[in-house]
């Protein structure tokens, strides 16, 4: 269960309030993906980070009974001074795995990666591409309720997009996900429902193609 309790979030702009969400009270339904969609400038990233605990609302709180993933598609947990594994290490030691789990985990992640010996060497030093597959290969060696997906592209080779997917598509077997995106495909390939975020509020669209309709409307 996820749920949003009187949840105000905003931006300050000079003088102006940009709301993402404006007191809005909201249950996300059990055992459905959802689809997040909204014009640029929405809020669905943002949305996203607080329900992965990276953003807090200024008012209001989310309370959840469910185990929720940080956003995939975002590297900002990462401490770019670090290694890959020592920031898989800090994850782990987050989520209280215990030195067998962290090294199963430390090895999923490295051969899953595939990058070499940057492996350990500092984040900050890597491209997009790989901070991306470090990100991705974190986020699947643990099992979640929800996954949070924003903007997920492949990266890397066409045998490691397929690696990527056969992976990803193994994950939503056994859990929920809650995703962005600007691909309507991808979303009617992997959500149930839609929600769509505007002037602050939320619509939930049991059909995602109606979802998919007032979002381009």
């Amino acid at each position: 269960m996820i749920k949003l309790i009187n949840v105000t979030k905003y931006y300050r702009i000079k003088d102006h309030k940009h709301y993402i969400l404006k007191d809005v009270s909201f249950t996300f339904p059990k055992g459905k993906s959802v689809g997040i969609f909204g014009s640029n400038g929405a809020g669905k990233s943002t949305f996203l980070r607080m329900l992965g605990g990276l953003e807090y609302p200024n008012s209001g709180k989310i309370v959840s009974t469910s185990s929720i993933s940080w956003p995939v598609g975002l590297s900002a947990g990462f401490q770019g001074s670090l290694t890959a594994r020592q920031n898989i290490k800090f994850v782990c030691q987050i989520h209280n795995k215990n030195r067998v789990e962290t090294k199963q985990i430390i090895d999923f992640v490295s051969d899953f990666a595939e990058i070499g010996k940057f492996f350990d060497m500092p984040i900050k030093t890597y491209s997009s591409g790989m901070k991306g597959k470090i990100n991705f290969g974190l986020s699947m060696a643990f099992d979640f309720d929800y996954f949070l997906i924003d903007e997920v592209t492949g990266v890397g080779d066409p045998s490691f997009k397929a690696k990527s997917k056969k992976l990803f598509d193994k994950k939503k077997e056994e859990s929920n996900i809650i995703m962005v995106s600007h691909s309507m495909t991808e979303m009617k390939k992997n959500v149930d429902i839609g929600v769509v975020l505007k002037d602050g509020q939320i619509n939930i669209y049991e059909n995602i193609d109606e979802a998919i309709e007032v979002y381009k409307s």
